[in-house]
C-alpha cells in the first residue's frame, strides 16, 4: 500500500492529465467572462482569491450511501474505516481544491489509535474540521430506564442520563482536540411526541445546564455550535426547535457558543436567508450544514432543488462579510447530505460545486447599487440587481480557481475518468460505511 503522500501525488498527476485536455476551451470561456466582468468593474483576481480560500468540510457519514427506514443500497468501495474515509476526502480535495477538511462523527469514527489517526490526517493533507457528538443513538445502555437516552439526553429528567450525555460530549471534545479540531457541533434529538410528556421550560433549563458544563470545558480557541431542528425524531416538540431557541442557548452558554444553520432544519417556507441575517447581526452565526430539500430534512444535494435560495443565503453571507460581521470568527461551511441513490462522492462533488457557485454569484452582486435601491424602496430594481448576479454563469471562475490550485476543471467528469470508484471497489470490496 502506498503512503498517503505518494497516493496524493499520484492522484494529483492523474487529475492534472484530465484537466489538460480541457484547458484550451476553459481559457477561452474564462477569458470571455473575465472581460465582461472587468467592464462591470469587478476585480476578477480578488474574486478568484476569495473563491480559492473557501473550504467546505466533508461529513464522514456522507462518504457512504445513505438510506431510508425502508432500505439501504450500499455502493461498492464505500470506506469501512476512518483511514479509508480520510483517503476519500483527500481524493475529493484533489478534485475540487476546496474539500480539505473532514467533519467526524463520534462514535461512528472513533479511532482506535488517536495518534495514528492524527498522523494519517496530516500525511493526507486533510484537516479535522468540526467534530460531531451523537446522543441520538444509545448503544451502551438503551434498556436502562434511568440512563437511557430514549426520553432525551442533556434534557432528560433523569440525572444519570444527562450525565452520560455530558460525558459523551466531553469525550468528543477531548478526542477532537487530539485530532486537531477546533469546534464541537451539538445536534440534539431531545423533544417529545405527546402533549404533556415533558415540561418545556424545565427541559430547556436542563439542556442549558448540561451544555454549560461542556462549554466550560472547551479548549482555548474552540467553539461550540448549537444546531436547531423543529422536528424529528420527536414530532410534537423539540428542545432546540428554531434559530431563536438556538440563539438563546448560545447567549446563555457564553461567547464561544454560536449557532449552526442546517438548510434542511426549518419548517416549510421558512425564510432561511433572513435567519442567517439575524444571526449575523448578533454575531452568533457559526457555520452551515448545506443540503437541499423539497419537503423537510430531505438531505438532498445542495442546490439541486432550490438554487435561488442557496444563492440568497450566500448573498447574506457576502453582505455580512462586507460589513465586518464575520471577520472575528471564520464560518465553518460543511455539507450534510444523505445519498440514497447517487454515488456518495459524486454527490459531494455536486454539492461542493453548487455551494461555490452560489458564493461566486453572490460576490458578483453590486452591493452598493443594491443598497441604493433598497434605500429608495425600489423593489423592482433591487430584484434586477440580485438576479443579475444569480443569472451570471460563474462556472468559468470556479474552474480557473481550481486550475490555479492544481485541481480538476470539472470534478465530476474527472472523478469518473480516473476511475476512482472502480479502484476503491477493487481494493475495498462491498464493505458498508459506518453511519445511519
Amino acid at each position: 500500500m502506498s503512503s498517503p503522500e505518494a497516493a496524493r501525488r499520484a492522484l494529483a498527476a492523474r487529475v492534472a492529465e484530465v484537466a489538460s485536455r480541457g484547458a484550451a476551451a476553459h481559457q477561452e470561456e474564462f477569458g470571455q467572462l473575465a472581460a465582461r466582468l472587468a467592464r462591470r468593474g469587478v476585480d476578477v483576481e480578488a474574486l478568484l482569491a476569495r473563491l480559492a480560500s473557501l473550504r467546505i468540510a466533508v461529513p464522514s457519514w456522507a462518504l457512504g450511501t445513505g438510506g431510508t427506514r425502508f432500505g439501504r443500497f450500499p455502493e461498492a468501495g464505500e470506506p469501512a474505516t476512518l483511514f479509508q474515509k480520510i483517503d476519500d476526502v483527500a481524493a475529493l480535495d484533489a478534485l475540487t481544491g476546496a474539500n480539505g477538511e473532514v467533519s467526524l462523527h463520534i462514535p461512528w469514527d472513533e479511532p482506535g489509535d488517536v495518534a495514528a489517526a492524527r498522523q494519517y490526517l496530516e500525511a493526507s493533507g486533510v484537516a479535522c474540521g468540526p467534530i460531531n457528538s451523537n446522543t441520538f443513538q444509545d448503544g451502551a445502555r438503551p434498556n436502562d430506564p434511568r440512563a437511557s437516552w430514549k426520553f432525551g439526553s442533556v434534557s432528560n429528567a433523569f440525572e444519570e442520563a444527562r450525565a452520560r450525555a455530558v460525558d459523551h460530549n466531553l469525550h468528543v471534545v477531548d478526542l477532537g482536540a487530539r485530532l486537531g479540531s477546533r469546534a464541537l457541533t451539538v445536534w440534539l434529538p431531545d423533544g417529545s411526541n405527546h402533549p404533556g410528556q415533558h415540561d418545556f421550560r424545565g427541559a430547556l433549563d436542563r439542556t442549558i445546564d448540561s451544555l454549560r458544563r461542556v462549554h466550560e470545558a472547551l479548549p482555548p480557541g474552540w467553539s461550540m455550535y448549537t444546531e436547531h431542528k423543529p422536528f424529528e425524531p420527536a414530532f410534537y416538540s423539540s428542545v432546540n426547535p428554531d434559530w431563536g431557541a438556538s440563539l438563546l442557548v448560545a447567549r446563555e452558554l457564553g461567547e464561544n457558543c454560536r449557532c449552526l444553520v442546517d438548510l434542511g432544519h426549518h419548517l416549510p417556507n421558512a425564510n432561511i436567508e433572513q435567519v442567517v441575517a439575524m444571526l449575523l447581526r448578533e454575531r452568533r452565526l457559526g457555520g452551515f450544514h448545506f443540503n437541499d430539500s423539497s419537503y423537510g430534512d430531505d438531505d438532498l444535494t445542495a442546490g439541486s432543488i432550490r438554487p435561488y435560495r442557496l444563492f440568497l443565503v450566500c448573498c447574506e453571507l457576502a453582505a455580512g462579510e462586507a460589513d465586518g460581521l464575520v471577520d472575528d470568527h471564520p464560518l465553518d461551511l460543511m455539507i450534510d447530505a444523505s445519498h440514497n441513490i447517487k454515488d456518495p462522492m459524486e454527490d459531494i462533488l455536486q454539492s461542493t460545486e453548487a455551494i461555490l457557485l452560489a458564493h461566486a454569484q453572490a460576490f458578483l452582486v453590486d452591493r452598493a447599487a443594491l443598497r441604493a435601491a433598497q434605500s429608495a424602496n425600489d423593489a423592482a430594481l433591487a430584484q434586477e440587481i440580485l438576479q443579475d448576479g444569480f443569472r451570471t454563469d460563474a462556472r468559468p471562475l470556479l474552474r480557473e480557481a481550481r486550475r490555479r490550485k492544481g485541481a480538476a476543471l470539472e470534478p465530476l467528469r474527472a472523478f469518473r475518468e480516473i476511475g476512482y470508484r472502480a479502484e476503491a471497489a477493487a481494493r475495498r470490496g462491498h464493505a458498508r460505511a459506518t453511519g445511519l
